[in-house]
């Protein structure tokens, strides 16, 4: 039991220090940003985060229902 602890604890240390190559041994590294808005294969196919396209197509049917009256 105590051999699949440190076994299974090895896995996600050694999965972990993989994942933050870039951020420990590059200098000035760090994650990229997982956003939509920012990246540019997105923006140039026209892709938007879901709550932007919510926002442009209340922005357009005049039978949406505006963002006030869901706060109340």
């Amino acid at each position: 039991m105590i051999g699949k602890i440190v076994i299974i604890t090895l896995i996600i240390a050694i999965s972990m220090a993989f994942l933050c190559v870039k951020v420990i041994f590059k200098r000035g590294g760090s994650f990229s940003s997982q956003h939509i808005h920012d990246s540019e294969a997105m923006r140039q196919r026209g892709i938007h985060c879901v709550m932007d396209q919510d926002r442009e197509q209340r922005q357009r049917s005049p039978l949406a229902v505006s963002e006030k009256s869901l706060e109340q």
